[in-house]
């Protein structure tokens, strides 16, 4: 029986590592039980035992003072590695290994990291729940009967069952923030543009990023620092100096009670911490997102695979790809994006032209006007939900879109293009509920200062 590290975060893994008061050789095995003993959630899609030892050994010999030095990090099975296939969770992909590592893996590397294993996902990236029928439905640790949020769904679920303590996703929609929130873990949306999104298998150019999910604010922090060459440390935060907006219209709209219940005690202890709250109205906010997000998908998302296909698995068309896909949510998807129509162009150069303009005007007039640091809000309006449950979801004795329901709080400012992180709340034994918080474009290492806070205000 090896000893339990669930409980340590990455800083706290790297930490024992450079003491010598944790072995890689211990460490390794502690991993190796987990996957074994979590199988039954179907979180991770690729993982070799037999090279986890020597590979972790020699990245922290190798890299001894590096930030990362000697970590495993689990990664979505959208971003490219050569250890692993990188497979987006589609028949098509399955076997493909690619010739060469996306950026942000190099970068890892560079730190002294590793790609521990690759994590089951929504099949590619187009859902939120992760039941997918090609690989499998995939379980969140808290009720393994119940969604684990997507698409970044195994990177949540292996990060709250414990088996890694920090791993990458990718978030569109809100594919970080969303599981994250409904496994219990901590999940980041940078800027856009802050890391580099070369070779991970795309929906949006103007929408996608690489993001992270951890046990901790503060191993968000270091995998900021590492992705985006960061080195300025992230500032110790006095909340009675901080304040937030709380856009009440819209984005507390048709919360579930027990998820309404948990983020009051939240906002209450933030008050009671010092922290300004300011009721804001976002609700324009919200309409134009819902004019902007679908068009952008819908003509990116065919130009983006295709391009990647080429790029990287030239041998596999377009065509061939969507032909295969297995879960019917995404195979409808795509049916109904079809090819580029006079109609599907024009609504995406209104969306480019005047939407997001339109929103990012918005957005940073909330701020300014109301002198905000951030807003904060629930990261999704209800808990997970029962796996199945693809299509509907019921709040409050009323039927609502699965999709449209979970993407709502977390979607807007990725056409914005500002950070996000969803922070895990006090449940008191109740399913995972997190609360987001959004900062300006650019304002990144601000946002992980005013979260690391908020963080320790909850606990």
């Amino acid at each position: 029986m090896t000893q339990d590290y669930s409980s340590l975060d990455a800083t706290a893994v790297i930490a024992g590592f450079q003491s010598e008061t944790l072995s890689t050789e211990a460490y390794a095995e502690f991993i190796t039980d987990q996957v074994q003993a979590h199988s039954a959630l179907n979180a991770i899609s690729f993982f070799d035992a037999s090279t986890l030892k020597s590979r972790m050994s020699s990245a922290l010999s190798n890299h001894p003072k590096g930030a990362l030095a000697g970590l495993p990090i689990v990664a979505k099975d959208n971003i490219n590695t050569t250890c692993f296939p990188t497979s987006a969770g589609t028949p098509a992909l399955l076997d493909h290994v690619p010739e060469s590592d996306a950026p942000v893996v190099k970068m890892i590397d560079s730190a002294g990291g590793l790609i521990g294993a690759k994590a089951g996902m929504h099949e590619l990236a187009f859902g939120i729940t992760s039941n997918n029928a090609a690989t499998g439905a995939i379980h969140n640790p808290a009720a393994p009967d119940l969604i684990p949020g997507g698409s970044s769904g195994g990177t949540a679920a292996a990060i709250g069952a414990g088996i890694f303590p920090m791993g990458l996703g990718s978030d569109t929609g809100g594919s970080c923030r969303i599981p994250a929130a409904l496994c219990g873990t901590v999940g980041y949306r940078p800027s856009s543009g802050r890391y580099s999104q070369n070779g991970v298998i795309p929906i949006s150019r103007t929408k996608d990023t690489v993001g992270s999910l951890a046990r901790s604010v503060r191993d968000i922090a270091l995998m900021d620092s590492v992705l985006a060459a960061e080195s300025s440390p992230i500032s110790g935060v006095d909340l009675g100096n901080i304040r937030l907006g709380v856009p009440t219209k819209g984005y507390y709209d048709t919360l579930d009670p027990e998820v309404e219940a948990v983020i009051e005690s939240a906002l209450n202890a933030l008050v009671k911490a010092g922290v300004t709250l300011v009721e804001v109205d976002a609700s324009e906010l919200l309409e134009l997102n819902k004019v902007t997000s679908s068009p952008l998908v819908a003509v990116e998302s065919k130009e983006g695979l295709a391009q990647y296909l080429k790029e990287y698995a030239p041998h596999i068309s377009f065509d061939q790809l969507v032909s295969q896909i297995k879960s019917p949510d995404v195979a409808r998807v795509f049916a109904a994006i079809g090819p580029d129509s006079a109609q599907q162009l024009s609504a995406y150069q209104e969306a480019i032209n005047t939407h997001i303009p339109a929103m990012k005007q918005k957005y940073h007039q909330l701020f300014n006007d109301n002198d905000l640091t951030g807003m904060i809000f629930p990261t999704t309006p209800i808990t997970a939900r029962p796996i199945g449950q693809d299509e509907q979801v019921s709040i409050n004795g009323q039927n609502y879109g699965t999709f449209p329901t979970y993407v709502r709080n977390t979607d807007p400012i990725t056409n914005i293009g500002a950070p996000g992180i969803s922070i895990p709340c006090p449940v008191g034994g109740g399913l995972p509920v997190g609360l987001e918080c959004d900062a300006l474009p650019g304002q990144d290492r601000v946002l992980l200062g005013i979260a690391q806070a908020i963080e320790q205000a909850l606990r």
